[in-house]
């Protein structure tokens, strides 16, 4: 018998976080699901819905976790996940937008409303801001789930957004 677990952590990003936190967990028998972990200015967060042993306790995880060296100042969290851990259609990525230019306020909220209008659905968003030479760019990647017959017309809309904000937009059907 298994239960569904959400393992969040975040803490200051050193080399070997993941390899701890994903080893540890293996040790536990715990089985990953959807998993994501990004770096976030000098810092890192992690995300795993995870199938856990049911006899295994969340203080158990919790505390197994907080023994690795890697996880020193870190902010651990496990709870039940009470959601399907499976993708419903809207959780099916069927495209990847990049979106990059100058960083400007705002640009992720206009970008998402296009999405809004035609039933489409972000299933990752990662945005970072990086120098390219002297200038400060802001790239931003949306895996979406389009529905094929406003793939066409979101995309255009989404393309146009970025035209409008001096950014280019590149996408691929997934």
């Amino acid at each position: 018998m298994t239960q569904t677990v959400l393992v969040t952590c975040s803490g200051p990003d050193r080399v070997g976080v993941v390899v701890a936190l994903t080893g540890r967990l293996f040790d536990l028998g715990i089985d990953l699901g959807d998993t994501t972990f990004a770096v976030l200015g000098t810092a890192f967060e992690f995300s795993s819905v995870a199938s856990a042993p049911a006899a295994l306790s969340h203080a158990e995880i919790d505390a197994a976790l907080s023994d690795l060296p890697e996880l020193e100042g870190c902010k651990l969290s496990v709870s039940d996940f009470a959601y399907d851990p499976h993708h419903a259609e809207t959780g099916r990525r069927t495209h990847r937008i990049r979106v990059t230019g100058g960083d400007q306020l705002g640009l992720v909220a206009r970008l998402t409303e296009a999405f809004v209008e035609f039933d489409a659905n972000i299933v990752r968003l990662n945005s970072e801001r990086h120098l390219v030479g002297d200038e400060q760019q802001y790239t931003t990647s949306f895996d979406v789930a389009l529905k094929p017959d406003r793939a066409a017309a979101c995309l255009a809309a989404v393309a146009n957004t970025a035209e409008q904000l001096h950014h280019e937009c590149r996408w691929e059907a997934l």
